[in-house]
């Protein structure tokens, strides 16, 4: 009703806006979900019928073999438990020394805030390359271990430096008052300063768990001869590849009567929706303080 009354006493001017306003959102949001919507009718399609075509949003015989075919595939179920732990455990971890470096450079008495900004920015132009990074992960150790996809990765000076803004933008008379109540630089850091960044954690958190969970070219680099330690994403990549050179054997699943029920496409859209619908589930939970922590920065004061 509120809605109703706010219609008819808007110009002509204002409902022009609404309406192209919601056109405009309707078409990005049919362009957005078709093709997702098209993928998963595919997987949930049997084999067979999909070579007919004209399966558009919605599948024209309903089958869950494409499914357990990717999950009776050993391999698979190996790198889905090693993306998850991947991203799990590399989120947690960015997120800590992340928001521990931004509080850091954020104390006004820190003498090296400035040297120690200055080297993060210099990360952001400048890289060693390939192969010298490929140098150092070895002569350190993390070739064919599960720490190379979350120790190289620990600090991201982008995220630092949005962290930073977000206390910048605090009241520094906050760390001032617990200092003078006792209160050490730690506690500071974990009961003044950390609940008060739940909007920039939970959009940091969000880019840090996108950005493991489709990591695949680690593993590629440092744990391709180590099956303990695949990826879904690089299993996904193998799977395709596959695909694109006609070796269907590769492609087939563990279970020989399952594997001729499914088709390397139907086998492709499955595994497609496996390794997005997981990270798909993390928004609604960060979405609250998604779109405040994406806004940072755009009001001044």
């Amino acid at each position: 009703m509120e809605r109703v009354q706010r219609w008819t006493k808007s110009t002509l001017a204002d409902q022009c806006f609404y309406i192209l306003n919601y056109s405009v959102l309707l078409l990005v949001m049919v362009v957005t979900l078709f093709p997702f919507l098209h993928v998963l009718a595919i997987s949930l399609n049997d084999s067979t019928d999909t070579v007919r075509g004209g399966i558009t949003i919605w599948p024209r015989e309903f089958t869950l073999d494409n499914y357990l075919a990717v999950f009776n595939h050993s391999t698979l179920l190996t790198g889905f438990v090693n993306s998850v732990l991947r991203t799990v455990i590399g989120t947690v971890l960015g997120l800590i020394s992340g928001t521990m470096l931004a509080y850091t450079l954020s104390r006004r008495d820190f003498q090296g805030r400035r040297f120690v900004s200055l080297f993060l920015v210099l990360t952001l132009y400048f890289s060693g390359g390939m192969i010298p990074v490929y140098m150092l992960i070895r002569d350190l150790g993390l070739m064919n271990s599960f720490w190379v996809y979350v120790l190289p990765g620990m600090v991201n000076a982008f995220y630092v430096f949005m962290i930073r803004s977000f206390i910048d933008a605090l009241p520094y008379e906050l760390q001032e008052s617990a200092k003078l109540d006792g209160a050490n630089d730690f506690v500071i850091y974990w009961r003044v300063i950390l609940p008060l960044c739940k909007p920039v954690i939970a959009t940091i958190a969000l880019f840090l768990a996108v950005g493991q969970w489709n990591a695949w070219f680690d593993t590629y680099l440092y744990n391709g001869s180590s099956p303990h330690l695949t990826t879904l994403q690089y299993e996904l990549m193998k799977i395709l590849q596959s695909a694109q050179t006609g070796n269907e054997a590769a492609m087939r699943s563990a279970d020989p009567e399952l594997a001729g029920r499914v088709s390397p496409d139907s086998l492709k859209m499955a595994i497609t929706m496996v390794t997005v619908i997981p990270i798909l589930f993390v928004y609604p939970f960060v979405q609250r303080y998604f779109i405040k922590g994406m806004t940072l920065g755009s009001v001044k004061h």
